[in-house]
Parts: C-alpha cells; structure tokens; sequence
C-alpha cells in the first residue's frame, strides 16, 4: 500500500477487504505458484518447491504475506492450516492493521469502510473479470484473482487451484472447466474434486 493523498491497494490488501484472511491468503499462494516457489501437491494441499539455482539469492523478493506463507511449507499444509499458522497469522494482522490506518477498515467491529467499498468498485471497473490469461501480467492475474476470487481462478488457474484446495469443489474435464459440479462419478476423463475449501467470499462486510 503506497501513501499520499491516494491509497494504492495491492492484490493482497484487496483480497483481505473483499474476502476476509483465506482470500488473502489464497492470493499468496498464487503468488508463490507464479514465482515458482509452490504447487499442489497431495489433493487439497500446497508444497513449496526447489528453485532453480542453488543459491538462496536466486528466490525473488516476495512481500510479507506471500514470504510468510512460504516460511510455512516445510511440509505440505491445506489452505486451512496455513491461514492458522502463527507466521502467517502475524503477517495478516500486520496487513489488517495497515488498513486500519489507511482507514480502509475498521477494527470493531471489522468491516470495511466507505472508502474501502469505493475502491472496491473502482478496481472492478478498471478491472473487469477476465475471459483468460492471454496478455495478463502476474501482478494482473493477482488482482483478477484479489477482486473476483473463485470465478477469477476457474478462468486464470483452474487446474493449480483444483488440486490445491483453493476453490471448495468443482470438475474438471478434457473438454473444459466446470465449476461447481455435483459429486459422484463422471464419465470418460472427467475428475471430480472437493476439498472443502474456497477463499472465504465476502468476510470483509458487504459492499
């Protein structure tokens, strides 16, 4: 979050507003599956990865939430069990208080405020959910996924955030995506997940 008389809200910062800690926490994870620095690993669950080089300089410079997260994969963890790890739950306040002093939040009880919902609104005009990948950048992708959540990653990570535990369940097929789909057995290569998950939608007070 930048100062002066703006405030400039970065995607995790968004993601906190919009969706409460498990939105932001989920565009973490994103942020290190794009770096390169995590992947789905077990079903419904995010490893860290080795990075290529040896050299620890070799890892790019992450902001706290996303370093936090990453301090938290010496073993693989569901969605769930990083947003409780003690590392992560410190950078979290840490961005929660940030708002409050930004005036985005307000800390009792903790809803978003006016302000807060402006620029909400503002990003998804200048923003709008996205029809793919195609010519987004890392940090555009992070937004799409800050701003719209679950209908942001089914367009722009389908696959990672499935077996990663990110969206709660849907079925994946060899001819598209399907969110949302019903349990049981598909036919022919369709694969069904639930994990029980999603980014927590809306725990930042109505809009």
């Amino acid at each position: 979050m930048s100062g002066g008389t703006s405030v400039r809200l970065e995607p995790y910062e968004v993601a906190l507003l919009r969706g409460g800690p498990r939105a932001a926490v989920t565009v973490a994870v994103l942020a290190l599956r794009l770096s390169g620095l995590a992947d789905a690993g077990r079903p419904c669950r995010i490893r860290a990865t080795a990075v290529t080089g040896t050299a620890s300089a070799a890892q790019p410079a992450l902001p706290p939430l996303p370093q936090a997260v990453y301090a938290a994969l010496p073993r693989p963890a569901s969605i769930a069990e990083l947003e409780a790890r003690p590392g992560v739950r410190e950078a979290l306040s840490a961005l929660r208080a940030e708002l409050v002093a930004a005036r985005m939040l307000r800390s009792l009880p903790p809803r978003r405020t006016r302000a807060a919902r402006r620029a909400l609104r503002a990003l998804r005009d200048g923003h709008p959910l996205p029809a793919g990948r195609k010519g987004l950048s890392t940090d555009d992708v992070l937004m799409a996924v800050a701003l719209y959540g679950e209908p942001a990653l089914s367009v722009l990570a389908a696959r990672f955030a499935l077996r990663a535990g990110l969206i709660a369940r849907a079925e994946v097929a060899d001819t598209g995506f399907h969110r949302r789909a019903p349990r049981g057995g598909g036919t022919g290569g369709t694969m069904t997940y639930s994990c029980g998950g999603g980014d927590g939608g809306g725990g930042g007070g109505s809009d």
